[in-house]
């Protein structure tokens, strides 16, 4: 029954906590609800919206297909000299239903990629996700999902018209992008609670576990598969109509094979959030952690670490930005061992017209080991991954859409060949997609 009861809380936290207030889309006034809280981006598990304005919908089923072509100039992972074209066709499907005391959410897009001359890096990559919110009472709701994709990282996943988001959560995944052409296949299951029990005052828990697996071991040497398990608990108070301070509570316990290594960490944050709007707000978060870590022939050590994050959201009818920094120990998904990892990301989206749209994002990852002598037996030193992107998108009509995109890939990798041999590459592409859209219940 323990086991039952704790998978249950297990299910959660890539998915988020819905808020009793939904942030308005629009950006503009300042009509906090004074009756329901907001939850704040630390404690929400959810994404920052990277999508504009009138983009988002709500209550509709939508299916499409877009076709993608591009240039790498360094096909990491396969011949380091050669240079490719590839070729990718997306068939996307979509389902979000609301009600007032309910939603479920359905995504899935299978992917076919052809590249023009290393025809032994053809393959699929596809992505899924799946919630469901249910509203216990008009102060409660939880939440339930699952996601997993398959070669879904930087290149290989190919679908440029898929942004992904950012969280303000502590302990968000920090996979390392070490393998963009190799077979590999992660899944996050997730679930959780939030409750306002008072006019100022929210209390809340969730879990998850994921998990990543390289399906080739013999041409990802130095990689490694990993399983995730992670539960957390806040407290948020509203101190003035548009401020909250609150706690959180975060466990993590990271697991490697076939090099074993272990690591659990604890950490107690401290958060603030201030809303300038309903739909701008910057949070900030820090305090102890605890972490301890070992392998077959690492003894077990554990030490004490100041851990800080930091996140800010804003979203404008005609453009969107969101930006987030943190500093923690915890495992790195790919690499055996535990690291001191410093983690950054930055996204902006703008709608210059109402037919064009430029964006662009980067990101940064440094992982350091976390103890000196955790370089032997296949356990790595560690490493750092920068990545940038800019595109430029028309809306050519109701239902057709263009991009054209560069992506740049950076990664420094000592212990592993397949990321030290040549570690730049870059991307140009360009691509189509055809949706449809129908209303639900309407």
């Amino acid at each position: 029954m323990l086991k039952f009861a704790c998978l249950c809380i297990a299910l959660a936290a890539a998915m988020p906590l819905w808020s009793q207030v939904e942030p308005s889309a629009s950006g503009g006034g300042f009509d906090l609800d004074d009756s329901h809280m907001m939850t704040p981006p630390p404690v929400s598990q959810d994404a920052y919206p990277v999508v504009i304005g009138t983009e988002m919908r709500s209550n509709y089923l939508s299916g499409g297909l877009v076709f993608t072509t591009a240039y790498v100039d360094n096909l990491v992972g396969g011949d380091s000299s050669t240079s490719d074209e590839m070729y990718s066709v997306f068939p996307t499907i979509s389902l979000d239903r609301r009600t007032a005391r309910q939603g479920e959410s359905l995504n899935y897009s299978p992917g076919f990629n052809f590249y023009q001359h290393d025809s032994q890096l053809n393959g699929i990559s596809q992505s899924g996700s799946g919630g469901y919110r249910y509203h216990l009472s008009p102060y409660a709701v939880i939440v339930f999902g699952d996601s997993f994709q398959q070669n879904y990282n930087l290149f290989n996943q190919g679908n440029p018209f898929s942004p992904s988001g950012i969280t303000g959560t502590p302990g968000s995944p920090n996979t390392a992008l070490i393998a963009p052409f190799e077979n590999q296949l992660t899944n996050t299951s997730s679930g959780g609670i939030d409750y306002q029990y008072g006019r100022n005052a929210m209390i809340g828990g969730s879990g998850s576990y994921s998990s990543l697996h390289y399906a080739n071991a013999t041409t990802t040497t130095g990689l490694d598969d990993a399983g995730t398990t992670g539960a957390s608990a806040f407290y948020s108070r509203r101190i003035g109509r548009s401020e909250y301070v609150g706690v959180v509570y975060e466990f993590s316990k990271d697991i490697t094979h076939p090099i074993d290594t272990y690591t659990v960490t604890n950490a107690v944050f401290g958060f603030y959030t201030h809303y300038f709007t309903r739909s701008f707000s910057l949070s900030v978060l820090g305090g102890p952690e605890s972490y301890t870590t070992w392998a077959p022939l690492v003894p077990r050590r554990s030490s004490w670490t100041p851990a800080v994050q930091g996140s800010f959201g804003l979203q404008r009818p005609r453009s969107t930005v969101t930006a987030s920094y943190s500093y923690i120990v915890s495992g790195a998904g790919g690499l055996a061992g535990t690291y001191k990892s410093t983690l950054a990301n930055v996204s902006a989206r703008f709608s210059l017209t109402r037919t064009w749209t430029i964006g662009g994002s980067a990101g940064y990852s440094n992982f350091d080991s976390a103890i000196s002598n955790q370089g032997i037996s296949g356990i790595d030193l560690g490493g750092r991954t920068i990545s940038a992107e800019a595109t430029v998108e028309h809306r050519i009509s109701e239902k057709l859409n263009a991009i054209a995109g560069y992506q740049y890939f950076h990664e420094s990798y000592p212990g592993i060949a397949i990321a030290s041999s040549d570690p730049n590459s870059n991307r140009g592409f360009i691509g189509i997609t055809y949706q449809f859209n129908r209303p639900l219940g309407r």
